[in-house]
C-alpha cells in the first residue's frame, strides 16, 4: 500500500515496491502501473526505469521496453537482469547485433540461464557466427544437461559444421528427452540418408520462413547469391506474352511477382508462412494471399490458369505427383507451368539432403509430366543459389498443357 505523504520520492519509493510486490506475484499489469506512476514522480530513475522495461519485456510489449531498457542500464550498467530483457526484447523485434552485445553483458554479470544461452545461439546463428553460437549452446547444457531443445539447436549447428554422427547423437538425445518426434525424424534423415520423407513436416517450413521474413529477400539475394526466380522467367519476360491469371506458388516476399507483374493480368498467391504472406499482401502485386499449403489452394478455385510459377519451391515440398495433377487441374489449355528442382542423380525420385532440401531426379520430373500429359516446352540447367560459398545448381522447367 502506498504511503499518504506529499513528498514525491517517498510516494515514488512506496509505489516501487508495490510494483515489486505485483511483478513477484505474477500480476504484471499492477506492476507496470505502479512501475509508471513511480517513475512519473522519479523522472529518470534508472532503477525504476528498469524494473518498468522488466515488466514491459515480459509483457511482450518489446520496443516499450527497449526504450525504458537503453536509457536504464546505460546510467547503471550493473543490471544484469535489465541487460538480458534488453538482449531478448532486440531480439523479438529482430535487432540482432545490438541484441547480442545487450545479452552478453548480462550473461558476463552471472545471469546465466540456460534460456539465455539458447536466445543468444540463436542471435549468433542469424549473424553467422556458428561457432560461437556452439559454445553458447553447450553453456546451455551445462546448465540444463536435460534441455531438449538445447540437444535439438546442438543438432542443427553440428549439421552445419558437418559434424553429422555428432548431429545424429543430439537429434536422438532431443527425441528421448520430449523434443517433436516428427520433426526431428525429419532432421535425421537429412542427415543419415538411409530414407527419405515423402514431405517435411510442415511447422519445419513455415518456422523456417517465418523466422527469416524480416530480411529474407537480402538474405536470399545477398547471402546465398540466389537466382533462381530470375533465370526461371526471364525467358517468359523476353517472350511478352500476357498471362490474364498467374498463379505464384510458394510467393514469399514477391520475388516472382515483381518479374512478371507487366504481363498479368490477376497474380494470386500462396504460401505456408504467415509472414510472407503478410509480406506478399504488403507489395500490392497480388489479387489474393493465401496463407495455406500448396494442394488446399490449387483445389480452392476452379478459375483457369494462364501461368503457375514455382520458383525454388519445391525443394521444400518433397514428393510432387500430388502437386503436379492439382497444377494440370488449374492450367488452362495452351497455359505455362515454369518451376525449378534442386538436381538429384542418383537411383531415388527425390532425395532429402543434410540441407534439409529435397533433391529431384530429372526422370522423375519427366515421368510426372508424361503421366498428367504435360509436354515440357523447355528445360536447362543454371545455377540456383550458393550454399556455405558453394554453386547449387538446379533444373529448371517450363511445361505446356497442349491446346
Amino acid at each position: 500500500m502506498t504511503l499518504a505523504t506529499n513528498d514525491p520520492l517517498a510516494r515514488a519509493r512506496a509505489l516501487f515496491f508495490d510494483g515489486t510486490a505485483h511483478f513477484e506475484a505474477g500480476r504484471l499489469e499492477a506492476a507496470r502501473d505502479s512501475f509508471a506512476a513511480a517513475l512519473a514522480l522519479a523522472p529518470g530513475r534508472p532503477s525504476i526505469q528498469a524494473n518498468l522495461g522488466v515488466t514491459l519485456f515480459r509483457m511482450e510489449q518489446w520496443a516499450q521496453a527497449v526504450a525504458l531498457l537503453e536509457p536504464a542500464v546505460a546510467a547503471e550498467p550493473e543490471q544484469p537482469d535489465a541487460w538480458l530483457a534488453l538482449g531478448l526484447s532486440l531480439k523479438a523485434l529482430g535487432h540482432w547485433l545490438p541484441a547480442e552485445q545487450a545479452l552478453q553483458k548480462g550473461l558476463d554479470q552471472g545471469r546465466g540461464t540456460a534460456q539465455a544461452w539458447l536466445a543468444l545461439a540463436h542471435i549468433q546463428e542469424r549473424l553467422g557466427r556458428e561457432v560461437a553460437a556452439l559454445q553458447a549452446v553447450e553453456r546451455a547444457l551445462q546448465l540444463e544437461p536435460e534441455s531438449a531443445e538445447a540437444w535439438s539447436a546442438r543438432g542443427g549447428l553440428l549439421l552445419l559444421a558437418h559434424l553429422q554422427d555428432e548431429a545424429v547423437r543430439s537429434f536422438e538425445r532431443a527425441i528421448a528427452l520430449g523434443a517433436d518426434e516428427s520433426l526431428h525424424r525429419f532432421y535425421l534423415a537429412s542427415v543419415r540418408g538411409d530414407t527419405t520423407p515423402a514431405q517435411p513436416p510442415r511447422a519445419y517450413v513455415e518456422t523456417l520462413f517465418d523466422q527469416y521474413a524480416d530480411n529474407f529477400e537480402q538474405h536470399l539475394t545477398q547471402v546465398l547469391k540466389y537466382c533462381g526466380h530470375e533465370v526461371l522467367l526471364q525467358p517468359l519476360v523476353d517472350a511478352g506474352r500476357a498471362y490474364p491469371l498467374v498463379l505464384d506458388l510458394g510467393c514469399g516476399s514477391g520475388l516472382c511477382a515483381r518479374m512478371v507483374q507487366a504481363q498479368a493480368g490477376a497474380i494470386d498467391g500462396v504460401d505456408v508462412s504467415a509472414a510472407m504472406v503478410t509480406q506478399a499482401r504488403a507489395t500490392g502485386l497480388y489479387r489474393r494471399v493465401e496463407h495455406a499449403d500448396l494442394l488446399p489452394f490449387l483445389a480452392s478455385s476452379d478459375e483457369p490458369a494462364d501461368l503457375v510459377m514455382a520458383a525454388d519451391v519445391f525443394i521444400y515440398v518433397g514428393a510432387l505427383d500430388a502437386v503436379f495433377e492439382a497444377v494440370r487441374r488449374r492450367l488452362r489449355p495452351g497455359g505455362c507451368f515454369a518451376f525449378s528442382v534442386e538436381r538429384h542423380d542418383g537411383p531415388q525420385d527425390l532425395q532429402l539432403l543434410p540441407s534439409m532440401r529435397y533433391a529431384h531426379a530429372p526422370t522423375y520430373v519427366q515421368r510426372l509430366a508424361d503421366a498428367q500429359g504435360l509436354r515440357v516446352r523447355r528445360q536447362w540447367e543454371g545455377l540456383l543459389r550458393q550454399d556455405q560459398d558453394r554453386p547449387i545448381p538446379g533444373l529448371y522447367f517450363h511445361l505446356e498443357l497442349p491446346a
